[in-house]
């Protein structure tokens, strides 16, 4: 999730002291480190990423094909996912009908949350359902808590990891990612991991807030450009579908795995 510039106040106040105080990077089990560490250490890196003092402190010390990777926001910010004013402010209502699922689609809402997406999408899908994956334990246990509440029965969290989303392979209609895929501390590990899960000609629905308008007024770290997402994307061997327009202030990006 995103961070508002220091110069957009309001409404957003008290989401920016929020996520200011939960930017640190969630940590990973000393096992994971030591490996990462190792591998570092005796081999080459040649996919894309770098490893070098953070250009802006808002991100860590990683870069993929150049892109300096913010932040993870942690689950006290889970208050602020569920805002009122979240639909007007991205346009969610839009972004969940240029979706176009199916009564029977299987969707993974990557970096689910609170769920704000997934139980909005569980009545989409009736005869389907949605696997609501999040790394944080936290979240898991708030999509747990609240599924009855929500009426969602077929939704499903799943706990992942930094590197994988511990999906089944080859069935997911759809995987939608919302303001997340920038603080994916391994995002080609993790966009490889979510290729595989998909079924083939599944999509990818990809929403960045848009770095090529400075009237968007969220952190740079924290904006994707449609050329940067697409090459990202390519990376992995998902092909770029379109890149809808009609949010606020977000672009979505659709992609599929190729048959």
């Amino acid at each position: 999730m995103t961070i508002p510039s220091v110069s957009f106040l309001g409404s957003w106040a008290l989401g920016i002291l929020l996520f200011q105080a939960c930017t640190q990077p969630l940590s990973e089990s000393t096992a994971a480190t030591a490996a990462e560490q190792r591998r570092q250490s005796s081999v080459p890196d040649t996919t894309g990423y770098e490893i070098r003092p953070p250009a802006d402190p808002n991100g860590i010390s990683r870069y993929y094909l150049g892109r300096q990777i913010a932040h993870v926001m942690g689950h006290e910010g889970a208050d602020w996912l569920e805002r009122s004013g979240r639909e007007q402010e991205e346009g969610t209502d839009v972004l969940l009908k240029a979706l176009r699922l199916k009564p029977t689609d299987v969707v993974a809402d990557i970096g689910a949350g609170t769920g704000y997406f997934s139980f909005r999408m569980s009545a989409l899908v009736p005869q389907g359902k949605v696997l609501a994956v999040d790394i944080q334990p936290e979240m898991i246990t708030y999509l747990q808590d609240n599924k009855e509440r929500n009426n969602a029965p077929n939704v499903e969290p799943v706990l992942g990891t930094v590197q994988n989303p511990n999906l089944p392979a080859n069935s997911v209609d759809l995987a939608l990612i919302v303001d997340a895929y920038h603080e994916f501390d391994h995002p080609r590990e993790m966009m490889r991991s979510i290729k595989a899960a998909l079924k083939p000609n599944g999509r990818v629905a990809l929403a960045e807030y848009r770095a090529e308008d400075p009237k968007v007024p969220i952190k740079r770290i924290h904006k994707m450009s449609v050329e940067q997402a697409r090459k990202e994307m390519k990376a992995v061997g998902l092909e770029f579908i379109e890149s809808v327009e009609t949010l606020p202030q977000q672009h979505l990006m659709f992609f599929r795995r190729p048959k």
